[in-house]
């Protein structure tokens, strides 16, 4: 339950400790000099408040993670517990421990198809890592050391290490102040329908998606390609849920030509398109390794998962005295980690959260269907409880807002004002709640929404930027 006033924190000495020290993810320096943090104390359900006792609705979901509800006592003491009992234990080589090795059968039992070994991780930045270093000890163990290309898409995120920001290429995150590792990956086209080329339907976009990985795979050649890895519905780079029959076609360009398939799934497992994975269950293909990390733990405590095949398996496990898998981390396979991930999914089973997310996400999706009617929004897509706005000056050229005029950020400084936080990303405002959120919440963050855009419609009119 929240509690309407905190006195236990200091707000301003918060704020200021924070705004003097803490270098936050993404921070925009000019503007964070001026406005410093909101300073979040308190979280329970689908609810946040702040150092001053405002109350949000956490349309974010934390950070597209919280999917069991914040302020869970049995997972509280299920952590508690385990730290009493076992706070850490080394995984390295031939150890384990019981939440681990729990877990990873846990995984395996869920996963789709064959894929039944877990690699465990700290992050999804990480998790991308070992999947990627996990390609290429595999390709090379079946003889084939060749294979280090990785193939991505435009708009992509896959985390924030050097690896995974190579790796991603959504705009804007690859700063020239950064350095990248050179020739290693390469890029496709997004599977952005929305602002596909003027004059090409749907399928034809697919087909041109399609035959634009083929040659590529051509041009590079596949014995030089290690993996394809995708995001089966783009998050941060979009929001944007692929073309039909595209996936599995690209699922097949790769089985041919001998290029692992990877499905990060950081974002979309564990229920937030209403199935535990997504891949399989909402777009019909069985990858060869999945990463998966934010709701395997609800974000109680960072942990990651990379799930892999059979097949994979049994090539990097081949008999060989000299064959050393060297890579791990710390903090894998951590036992209070696994023990939240475990008590995490069993919440989700037992409160059927995912038939949750199916039914509350398409009355979400039907809803938020309603704001097309404002001249501004020129799109509103996603899936389920993964949904986002996106904003523009012209509705016939799909033109975009100037960047000065914030457009997101504008509107979603309204609704923050209004108790909703939703995520501004560049000329979107993305959504991705809890899995608990009710038809109720539905209809507030909706009205709330649309009040915002109504607003920012009416203010731009008035200045003259529509």
């Amino acid at each position: 339950m929240l509690h309407a006033a905190n006195n236990r924190f200091n707000g301003q000495d918060l704020w200021q400790k924070d705004h003097d020290h803490f270098l936050h993810p993404y921070t925009h320096f000019d503007s964070f000099r001026k406005e410093g943090s909101l300073v979040i104390v308190e979280g329970d359900g689908c609810y946040l408040r702040d150092v001053n006792g405002k109350r949000y609705f956490d349309g974010i979901g934390g950070m597209w993670c919280v999917n069991v509800g914040y302020g869970r006592r049995e997972i509280a003491e299920t952590m508690a517990e385990q730290a009493m009992q076992l706070c850490y234990s080394n995984v390295f080589v031939d150890v384990t421990n019981p939440p681990a090795a729990e877990l990873a059968a846990k995984l395996a039992s869920l996963a789709p198809g064959s894929l039944n070994h877990v690699a465990f991780a700290n992050s999804g930045s990480c998790a991308v890592d070992t999947a990627i270093r996990l390609a290429h000890f595999c390709q090379s163990r079946r003889g084939q050391p060749s294979r280090r290309y990785i193939i991505s898409r435009k708009n992509s995120y896959h985390g924030s290490t050097y690896l995974g920001m190579t790796v991603g290429m959504r705009e804007g995150d690859q700063s020239g102040h950064f350095r990248y590792i050179p020739d290693l990956v390469h890029h496709l086209s997004a599977p952005y329908p929305y602002r596909r080329p003027e004059g090409m339907s749907v399928e034809e976009f697919s087909d041109f998606l399609v035959e634009e990985f083929r040659q590529k795979i051509e041009e590079l050649g596949a014995e030089n390609i290690a993996a394809f890895i995708a995001e089966p519905a783009q998050a941060s780079g979009g929001v944007t849920i692929p073309p039909p029959g595209y996936l599995p076609r690209m699922r097949d360009l790769c089985t041919r030509n001998g290029i692992l398939f990877i499905a990060d799934e950081v974002v979309v497992a564990f229920g937030r398109l209403g199935h535990m994975f997504a891949s399989q269950d909402v777009f019909g293909i069985e990858p060869d390794i999945i990463v998966s990390a934010k709701g395997l733990t609800s974000g109680y405590i960072p942990f990651s998962a990379v799930i892999y095949s059979d097949a994979v398996h049994e090539s990097i496990s081949a008999p060989d005295p000299d064959v050393w898998f060297t890579h791990g981390f710390t903090y894998a396979g951590h036992p209070v980690a696994s023990a939240v991930a475990l008590k995490n999914i069993e919440i989700i089973e037992r409160e059927d959260l995912c038939g949750n997310a199916a039914r509350v996400g398409d009355y979400l999706e039907e809803r938020l269907r309603s704001l097309s009617n404002f001249p501004i929004v020129g799109d509103v897509r996603g899936k389920r409880l993964m949904m986002c706005v996106e904003y523009v000056k012209d509705k016939k050229t799909r033109e975009k807002l100037p960047d000065d005029v914030h457009i997101s950020k504008r509107i979603s400084n309204i609704c923050e004002a209004n108790g909703l936080m939703v995520r501004p990303i560049g000329h979107l405002d993305v959504l991705s709640p809890p899995l608990t959120m009710t038809t109720g919440d539905v209809d507030f963050v909706v009205e709330t929404l649309g009040a915002a855009i109504g607003k920012v419609t009416d203010e731009l009119t008035r200045e003259g930027a529509i």
